[in-house]
């Protein structure tokens, strides 16, 4: 099972000529994805943080890509301008502002883990409860979800692996209430996707950056992958990312430009947009070139 499956890390360390070069650190979901070797442990993260950032900048790791999962919000469809805008017409009530660095905190995660960020992060504690925050921003919401469209490149992606035979599904933080609005205008194209996995599924414990979401949606491809290095994870958000690398899957982050760069270092690939993506990078059936 991919809950169980051990992430072999190799780290090139000498300490004091106390470790061998090549000491193999193995790291378990279940432990919490902690290094076997705590004397090796801080070395291992900075080597693994040093190949995240080299690779961010455009150099995918070589693999061979089986299975596609999706994120929804703000990289398949355009909604979250309007979480954007829903919070900020309820912090102006308060004579407060809504700034990008509460909105990457409270991106990817569940409804209710966000709405506790957003009361605490902005001093509306006791003031704002996180179910009243909630309930106002559904009023909001349930307007424009409905409106929402997809972001550029998603249709052709999406219609280009399922014709190519590529398993595709979706891992959202989204409810099934509003997965429904969201996708209103678009059902015909996420009924391409082999499955979905919500953020209200009894098998999700924990939102993002758990990487509950992805290992459920992870099994329940048909033929499921045994290596997670077979999965490519399509991501906006910072919890995200972090949630698809704990799972060991490769990530594609396609953020928003107003998010802080220093978010983008975990990713294996950072894109401006879906159009950038070339599934050759990844081993995966190259677009058909149109001829005249």
């Amino acid at each position: 099972m991919l809950e169980s499956m051990r992430l072999a890390k190799y780290c090139s360390v000498k300490q004091g000529g106390r470790l061998p070069a090549n000491t193999e650190c193995e790291w378990t979901l279940d432990s919490g994805d902690r290094c076997r070797d705590d004397r090796v442990e801080k070395v291992a993260a900075n080597t693994i943080q040093r190949m995240g950032s080299s690779l961010a900048e455009g150099i995918p790791p070589k693999g061979n890509i089986t299975h596609v999962i999706f994120d929804m919000d703000g990289l398949l469809l355009d909604t979250e301008q309007f979480y954007t805008l829903a919070q900020e017409n309820i912090l102006a009530r308060y004579g407060k502002t809504f700034d990008w660095s509460l909105k990457a905190k409270m991106m990817g995660k569940k409804a209710l883990e966000s709405a506790h960020i957003f009361v605490e992060e902005t001093g509306l504690s006791g003031i704002l409860t996180p179910e009243q925050f909630l309930e106002d921003r559904k009023a909001i919401l349930e307007d424009l979800f409905p409106t929402s469209e997809l972001m550029p490149g998603a249709k052709q992606l999406i219609c280009h692996l399922h014709a190519k035979g590529i398993p595709i599904c979706v891992a959202t933080g989204s409810d099934k209430k509003y997965f429904d609005l969201k996708t209103t205008k678009h059902r015909e194209l996420f009924s391409l996707m082999h499955h979905v996995v919500l953020g209200d599924d009894p098998e999700v414990k924990h939102g993002k950056p758990s990487p509950d979401i992805f290992l459920a949606a992870a099994k329940r491809f048909k033929d499921s992958p045994t290596n997670p290095l077979n999965i490519l994870v399509f991501e906006d958000a910072p919890a995200g990312v972090a949630a698809a690398k704990t799972a060991g899957m490769s990530v594609v982050m396609v953020p928003d430009p107003r998010l802080d760069v220093k978010h983008q270092a975990a990713a294996d690939q950072v894109l401006s947009s879906l159009l950038e993506f070339n599934p050759s990078d990844w081993g995966l059936p190259p677009y058909e070139t149109v001829t005249s």
